[in-house]
């Protein structure tokens, strides 16, 4: 059976033709565009993996500065149209503050972290 772990964007046109079957999505949540659609959770409870984008600055960036582009870039993604969109390419809008950015930066660190070792192990055999 042939099986394929790609990203929403580079299977929507498969997908919406009807060419493959979707088994389950690895975010944590099931996606609001596809309700019926399983995590992988619901069948390995705790896993969940997704991708994420964010926008980092130099260090000794103005705070001003940064806070300015945070509220820019949050007045932007919480346009309706604009989110649709995204969503049609699988990407779900989740702004955050420069905090909650670090918090969960420090956080994906922390929860792949064993998986990188466990590899760089798995090489150096």
């Amino acid at each position: 059976m042939p099986l394929i772990i790609e990203g929403y964007s580079g299977l929507a046109g498969a997908i919406q033709a009807h060419n493959v079957n979707v088994l389950a999505v690895a975010s944590a949540h099931r996606l609001p565009d596809f309700p019926d659609l399983p995590t992988v959770a619901e069948t390995l409870p705790g896993f969940a993996a997704g991708g994420w984008q964010g926008i980092v600055a130099p260090l000794g960036t103005p705070a001003a500065a940064i806070q300015k582009i945070n509220e820019s870039l949050r007045k932007v993604l919480g346009e309706p149209d604009l989110a649709k969109q995204l969503a049609l390419r699988g990407a779900y809008v989740d702004p955050m503050s420069p905090s909650e950015v670090n918090t969960f930066i420090n956080a994906q660190q922390e929860q792949w972290r064993p998986v990188l070792e466990a590899f760089e192990a798995s090489v150096k055999k």
